[in-house]
């Protein structure tokens, strides 16, 4: 599908395109480009390249598929991006974030904060392929873009695997013996797929939802009840057999990952077709809405820069006067 072309609209450049990246076909050409990208620490990367932007899949985010081969381990460093990999395919791997080794398995989401020592590393006889998302487009605008390798290939994770499930994830509770953590970004760096999906389902029952995202959820700070890092915010949301969302438009930039479904987004009256395990962006300001053209659920992944927008006064979200498109 050929990128869609965006207009100026009541005086806001829109500088980008609607990317579209098929992760098991061939992706046409200015979609996306092959290379290392992602964390630079090893591992190859299909770059999402939007040709209406000057870098990335948006004007400030990333979103790449990367894949780490079996046995095959990606170098420890840090640096000033803030980053995320929602698992797409794979059976055993890990990554080490401070320390704190983290499962990685298909559907989970886990948070590299900013300036985090972190390592990957794939254990299984087959290849892992995640959804690599990164602020660093606006850590580049920024002129902040730091980059350290670890003395060693590999960290030395601590005892234990993941403990911050325990710590953190019973929905409004904290360990009470130790004070809270004050970092900008969550404690909790492993966000597992099935808890995700039970709350879709139970909100489902329960809830109309949204009218322009269906049943929608934001993986959130468990200390602050805030976004999951202080520039990207992330997003699960399940689209009902037959859904079709109202048309709408807000200031920030999106990029959505397919976990299960299809259907399609129509954006500023140009209709996008997606399925299973694609990965395509909205950019800032466009009118868009989705459809969920199957008689089974279709849940969806997203991230954004709306924490970055809202902090500045920025955000801004508008239904469309003519409605559907």
């Amino acid at each position: 599908m050929a990128a869609v072309d965006l207009e100026s609209v009541q005086g806001t450049q829109k500088q980008g395109y609607a990317l579209y990246l098929a992760l098991e076909r061939p992706a046409s050409p200015g979609h996306a480009r092959s290379g290392i990208g992602g964390d630079e620490g090893g591992g190859a990367a299909s770059v999402g390249t939007n040709p209406g932007t000057q870098w990335g899949a948006a004007n400030t985010l990333f979103a790449n598929i990367q894949v780490v081969l079996p046995g095959e381990v990606v170098r420890s460093h840090r640096h000033t991006n803030g980053a995320l990999r929602f698992i797409i395919e794979g059976k055993i791997g890990h990554t080490v974030v401070d320390g704190q080794r983290y499962p990685m398995v298909p559907g989970d989401l886990v948070i590299t904060p900013s300036w985090s020592w972190h390592d990957h590393a794939n254990e299984s006889d087959v290849p892992i392929l995640w959804l690599d998302s990164l602020d660093a487009p606006l850590v580049r605008l920024l002129e902040v873009g730091f980059r350290e390798d670890y003395p060693d290939e590999i960290q030395p994770p601590g005892e234990g695997n993941d403990n911050s499930q325990a710590r953190y994830s019973s929905g409004g509770l904290r360990p009470a013996w130790e004070p809270a953590p004050s970092t900008p970004h969550t404690p909790m760096c492993r966000y597992p797929l099935e808890q995700a999906k039970a709350a879709l389902d139970r909100l489902a029952a329960a809830e109309a939802g949204s009218p322009y995202d269906g049943i929608i959820l934001e993986y959130t700070n468990p200390i602050t009840g805030g976004p999951v890092m202080p520039t990207i915010g992330c997003y699960i949301q399940l689209l009902r057999p037959g859904e079709h969302t109202e048309c709408h438009r807000h200031t920030s930039c999106v990029c959505y990952h397919v976990v299960e479904g299809s259907g399609y987004t129509m954006i500023d009256g140009q209709r996008l077709d997606w399925e299973e395990k694609d990965v395509f962006s909205v950019p800032a300001w466009a009118f868009h809405e989705h459809v969920n053209s199957r008689d089974h659920p279709a849940i969806v992944f997203s991230v954004t820069d709306i924490p970055v927008k809202r902090a500045l006064g920025y955000y801004r979200e508008q239904a469309s006067p003519s409605g559907r498109q």
